[in-house]
C-alpha cells in the first residue's frame, strides 16, 4: 500500500511503487504493508495477460485492471494508423461508486495515457 497517494508528485509514487514492488518480489511485506488501502492497481500485462475483470479487494472500493499492450490499427478517419493499445478494466463497489463516475475515471485516466503533458503538470 502507498499512503497518502493524493499528496504526492509522479516520481515519488515511482520511486514508492519500486520499492513496494522489490520488497512484494522478496516476500518482505508485513501485514502493516498491505493496510489501509483504497483502491488497488493489478497488471498481467507482464506475464501476457491480455485482458481480465479484477475482483475487488475487500474493504476497498475498487480496482484497475492492466492488460497487455499491443499494436492495432486504428482507423482515424482517412486510413489505418498503429496505435499501441493498453486494456484497462475497472471493477468497483457500487454502494460507493456510481459508475458514471467510474467512466469518467477511465476517461480521464485515457487523457492522461494520451497525453503524457497532463501528468507532468
Amino acid at each position: 500500500v502507498i499512503q497518502d497517494v493524493d499528496k504526492k508528485g509522479l516520481f515519488t509514487l515511482a520511486k514508492e511503487l519500486s520499492t513496494v514492488s522489490q520488497r512484494a518480489r522478496e516476500g518482505k511485506l508485513t501485514a502493516k504493508d498491505m493496510q489501509g488501502g483504497t483502491f488497488s492497481i493489478s497488471s498481467l500485462g507482464g506475464i501476457g495477460g491480455s485482458f481480465f475483470t479484477p475482483i475487488v479487494n475487500a474493504p476497498e472500493v475498487a480496482i484497475l485492471g492492466i492488460g497487455r499492450h499491443k499494436m492495432q490499427p486504428v482507423w482515424n478517419g482517412d486510413s489505418f494508423i498503429p496505435r499501441l493499445m493498453l486494456p484497462l478494466s475497472l471493477s468497483y463497489d457500487h454502494r460507493v461508486i456510481d459508475g458514471a463516475l467510474g467512466a469518467r475515471f477511465i476517461t480521464e485516466i485515457n487523457g492522461f495515457l494520451t497525453d503524457i503533458r497532463k501528468v507532468l503538470l
